[in-house]
């Protein structure tokens, strides 16, 4: 520990009052400080029970949002801390903007059994509410989980966190998740085990993220007013089911006009392909198809390729799919060789419109070499006439920046904003240097720019 640090060498009980006086997000963000702080914000603000079961939290849960009231609270009952015993531990937190996280990664995490995820929220697609709060209750009659009906005080949870759910857990969770009529937001996240992930009656549901469950294979989703779609992991098979409003039979968004309308969408395939499975091209067209009216995307370069090999035979002035919605991309590719940016090229012939363009290079990323080359000329493409910034980060050298910014400028109509930062380097900005232009050499050089202050330095989806 620092010995200059004298905040962090006060009594806990001291830190924890301190804590408790922050607004949470803030308490949250002091596990960031130091490795001293991690779980300091868990102790002030989480009350703790020993010894509970599964069934306790599960009751425990519901009465606690019952009687929540975030304007008059105590500053340290934000939720629980869950202990089952074996080290087995469940943080349960309710934020400021109608946010619950159920959060199993604390303790000691067990064998990650495969398992099968139903999920029924019960949010028909239109609301009919006589009152307040009205739930229908999954569990069956006397049985010992079963609890009262929340009161009109009850809090109106919106987003729903879900980390590290498993084999054991998932059933319990299930129960309880069915509860929330007014669920607008859901984010699954490091569930280890689980297999397929069935999101039934979801009728109201507005967002859906899904980030770091490796041995996920298949996710089926039904529902009506979903306009937010977050992935991250490897490619899996996907199936949209899309209901009418108007509460019609449902179908599959890649046979059906009922399809998701998109206007944000994070598609981080870089982990690959599925490791048991062949990759499934007709789920990934039901995404393509949801993604036409999209303003914020993430796409692979290899998805790409396969999406022109199997599904768009042009990309040429008559081909009919366009992104004319897209304002900012994050596209994500092993490396930059010359085949590889000219694939970025002829993605951005379907983005006329694009204003912010982030260009990462990962290593680690998967890289498929498809039979399709890619031809194209920068003398074609139209140009890129409301670029604002393009952003360039995890690029092996100068030298490599400079390979790729140097045929992409033909494109801007403006001058963008050009910015590029290494893995732990500082950001650097791409000037104009008169000398070189003398010389007859590339007259843009990349130099270091501090106290820099810019409205969009990362893409929406870089910091999930």
């Amino acid at each position: 520990m620092d010995p200059n640090d004298f905040i962090s060498r006060l009594p806990y009980n001291i830190l924890y009052h301190i804590i408790s006086f922050l607004p949470f997000e803030s308490a949250v963000r002091t596990t960031f400080l130091s490795t001293h702080w991690k779980d300091l914000w868990k102790e002030a603000l989480l009350a703790l029970v020993r010894d509970a079961t599964m069934e306790d939290a599960i009751s425990a849960i519901p009465s606690f949002l019952d009687d929540f009231n975030i304007h008059h609270r105590p500053r340290n009952n934000w939720g629980f801390k869950f202990e089952f015993g074996r080290g087995r531990v469940l943080l349960v937190a309710i934020a400021p903007n109608n946010t619950l996280q159920l959060d199993f990664s604390a303790g000691k995490q067990e064998y990650a059994r495969p398992f099968d995820w139903l999920l029924k929220l019960n949010l028909s697609s239109d609301w009919h509410w006589q009152s307040r709060y009205s739930f229908d209750w999954i569990l069956e009659e006397n049985h010992p989980l079963r609890t009262q009906q929340p009161s009109f005080s009850a809090i109106k949870v919106k987003s729903l966190y879900l980390v590290s759910v498993s084999y054991s857990s998932n059933e319990a969770v299930s129960s309880m998740v069915s509860n929330f009529p007014f669920l607008q937001s859901l984010a699954i996240a490091k569930c280890k085990g689980l297999r397929s992930l069935k999101i039934k009656e979801a009728g109201k549901l507005q967002k859906l993220v899904i980030l770091d469950c490796p041995q996920l294979e298949s996710l089926c989703c039904e529902g009506s007013y979903l306009r937010s779609f977050r992935y991250r992991g490897r490619s899996i098979s996907f199936e949209f089911e899309v209901s009418s409003r108007e509460d019609h039979p449902r179908y599959f968004c890649s046979l059906s006009p009922h399809k998701f309308l998109l206007n944000d969408a994070m598609l981080d395939f870089r982990q690959g392909p599925p490791i048991y499975n062949s990759i499934n091209c007709d789920g990934l067209k039901s995404i393509l198809e949801s993604i036409e009216g999209v303003k914020s995307l993430t796409f692979c370069r290899w998805v790409f390729e396969l999406l022109i090999s199997y599904m768009l035979p042009s990309l040429g002035s008559d081909s009919e799919f366009c992104l004319y919605g897209l304002r900012e991309l994050w596209w994500i590719d092993c490396s930059m060789e010359r085949d590889n940016v000219n694939a970025l090229l002829s993605f951005l012939k379907l983005c006329p419109y694009m204003e912010r363009l982030y260009v990462t290079i990962d290593p680690e990323c998967y890289n498929m070499r498809s039979t399709k080359k890619f031809s194209a000329k920068v003398n074609g493409l139209e140009k890129l006439g409301d670029l604002e910034l393009l952003k360039l980060e995890g690029f092996a050298s100068k030298k490599k920046e400079i390979f790729f910014a140097e045929p992409l400028r033909p494109l801007f109509r403006r001058k963008p904003l050009i910015l590029a930062k290494s893995n732990g380097g500082c950001l650097r900005r791409l000037f104009k240097v008169p000398e070189l232009e003398k010389e007859g050499k590339y007259p843009y050089k990349f130099k270091e720019v501090k106290n820099f202050h810019e409205t969009n330095p990362y893409h929406v989806h870089m910091k999930l």
